[in-house]
């Protein structure tokens, strides 16, 4: 496995730099040697919650990045996190000052984990400061900020990477490898189920202005970009239904299930499910011509399981913010390319789909996509 997804990158290496435009199939990765120059991406985290810590514990098996600065509105927290990280209070900073990142050289990167609503604002006055950004998934609430972040990274001439760890992902990437290589023939059908039963009613992915809708904006994103890089292609229209049995819990604007269907333009189709409804939903589908894929989990962030019409999946799991980490440091110090974009333009690309689907649930009508 390891001999043929290593031969496969270097056909793409070699076929990237004789080609000027490279269809959504055919990203090239260039590998590059660990630590070469020495160089580590120096991060300040911005957020310090749930994630966060799972992201900060990752990063402690990083080669290429390190957590070099806290930006959080919890005294407390920043305390904590500057005992067990190192971190000098010089590089830590509340809600209201980290704009003064701009004259911090420890600082590199920031990675925006916070609420949804909150990334816009925060991107792009990172980006007015000078520094890279990180900004966790969906990059926004709509494809409108989405944008505007975009042209503010690219005006300040500063790198928007978006957070899609399973980019990185051993078993993942080896699906994309077969797909690429025409291992499953003519793709046909793709299916992404992705939900769970949603807890506290009171917590900010229930809020529409902080979260920017419901289960879509935080699990359903992934079945939207795992039919993109599974299939190979970005699709041409979607359809989409919602339901919702509790409207107390789920208020306007708060979606608690969608199902949703996505047409590629090469003939596949694809039918989603999100949900804040239901659990153990974490599956991914796709048959073609002459084989399938199975994936479960698909996206959790236990190992990723699975099996193909070849055999089992079995690339070795390590934890995947830390090949993320390690991933996107090479993005932004050496100009690396990923097998699938993380870039701004990904992450705007799914934007569209979501606010596609959020019109064709409120209209009733199939919405024509041009990604």
């Amino acid at each position: 496995m390891r001999n043929s997804r290593r031969n496969f990158l270097q056909q793409l290496a070699v076929s990237a730099a004789a080609m000027p435009f490279l269809t959504f199939e055919q990203q090239a990765y260039t590998p590059v040697p660990h630590n070469r120059q020495g160089r580590v991406l120096r991060v300040a985290l911005m957020g310090l919650g749930g994630y966060a810590t799972r992201v900060a514990e990752a990063m402690q098996s990083c080669k290429r990045a390190k957590i070099t600065g806290l930006i959080s509105g919890t005294p407390a927290k920043i305390k904590e996190w500057q005992a067990k990280y190192n971190i000098p209070e010089k590089n830590c900073y509340n809600y209201e000052t980290f704009d003064q990142v701009k004259d911090n050289p420890d600082i590199d990167a920031v990675y925006v984990i916070t609420p949804n609503g909150l990334h816009h604002d925060q991107v792009i006055r990172i980006a007015r400061a000078g520094k890279h950004v990180i900004c966790e998934k969906p990059m926004a609430i709509n494809a409108r900020e989405g944008q505007e972040m975009v042209d503010a990274c690219r005006e300040a001439g500063v790198k928007l990477l978006v957070g899609y760890r399973m980019h990185f992902e051993p078993n993942t990437l080896e699906v994309i490898r077969m797909r690429s290589a025409g291992e499953f023939g003519k793709i046909m059908f793709f299916q992404g189920l992705s939900g769970f039963k949603i807890g506290d009613p009171t917590q900010w992915r229930l809020d529409k202005t902080l979260a920017g809708g419901g289960a879509m904006m935080d699990i359903g994103i992934y079945s939207i970009n795992g039919s993109r890089y599974m299939v190979g292609e970005d699709p041409i229209w979607v359809t989409a239904q919602e339901t919702k049995t509790d409207e107390v819990k789920f208020k306007a604007g708060v979606d608690e299930t969608i199902q949703f269907q996505l047409g590629f333009p090469g003939g596949a189709v694809a039918s989603c499910l999100s949900t804040y409804n239901m659990n153990y939903l974490d599956r991914f589908f796709m048959t073609g011509e002459k084989g399938f894929v199975e994936m479960q989990p698909s996206t959790g962030y236990g190992p990723i399981k699975g099996r193909t019409h070849q055999g089992a999946l079995a690339q070795p799991h390590v934890m995947h913010q830390t090949l993320q980490m390690d991933g996107m440091a090479e993005i932004i110090l050496d100009d690396s390319q990923p097998v699938v974009p993380v870039d701004g333009l990904e992450g705007l690309k799914d934007l569209k789909i979501i606010d596609a689907i959020y019109a064709a649930c409120a209209t009733g009508q199939r919405q024509k996509l041009s990604l």
